[in-house]
């Protein structure tokens, strides 16, 4: 038996849920940033074989440059379960955050926020665990009725008559990103920290750079296997 279906069997997903329920009641929808914000962070985690490769990438804020890069490898401790990213991709990502150097203001995550179906997603429960401000900026809808309006770029999320999120077109001619609270930041400004964030494609130069340090460091195991 591998080590993902082994640990399987000690998951419960019931609790797990229950665990976001719990964890949701902590998230902060007030900006908690500093005045000026000098620093953010890109998250994203790649897999390979059994392995975990989380990625973090610091910019500075204003010229969108890199100040810091970490990876981290750890053994894949159980399956892609939809709803339950975030307790596959936590343990490489925090391995990567307490690596750092420079600790950023705030950290952009490869996932849903509070746009998840237990409003607590992968992007909430880093942001509750680390008690630092995070917003979640996923490629597709997991939950909810986009509430479209006259605004070409811009239509808010709602599910069950709530606002859980927006679909933001963070550049023209291309597919929106869907934005959420993750913890410590209203949705506004998570939307305009976002759109700051973007440069020349769609996703955010924080967490593509996150995403291109993962993807190399996996290129690399593949290589040596």
């Amino acid at each position: 038996m591998n080590p993902s279906a082994a640990n399987l069997l000690n998951f419960s997903i019931e609790k797990a849920h229950k665990s976001q329920l719990q964890l949701a009641k902590k998230i902060i929808f007030e900006d908690r940033l500093p005045e000026k914000i000098c620093c953010v962070a890109g998250v994203d985690v790649a897999y390979v074989k059994n392995l975990s490769i989380g990625a973090v990438a610091v910019l500075d804020y204003d010229k969108l440059s890199l100040i810091e890069a970490q990876t981290a490898i750890s053994r894949t401790t159980m399956p892609y379960l939809p709803t339950l990213l975030s307790f596959r991709e936590l343990p490489p990502v925090l391995m990567c955050i307490k690596k750092l150097k420079k600790q950023p203001d705030l950290f952009l995550v490869d996932g849903q926020g509070f746009a998840h179906p237990y409003r607590c997603g992968f992007a909430s429960h880093l942001g509750v665990v680390l008690d630092k401000p995070t917003i979640g900026v996923a490629k597709s809808k997991l939950v909810g009725e986009i509430e479209y309006s006259a605004k070409k770029d811009f239509a808010y999320l709602k599910h069950n008559g709530e606002i859980i999120g927006a679909m933001v077109k963070t550049i023209p001619e291309s597919k929106p990103v869907f934005v959420s609270v993750g913890h410590m930041v209203s949705l506004e400004t998570a939307i305009k920290i976002v759109k700051h964030c973007t440069q020349f494609s769609r996703i955010p130069q924080p967490i593509k750079k996150a995403h291109q340090l993962a993807a190399a460091a996996k290129r690399r195991i593949q290589t040596l296997h």
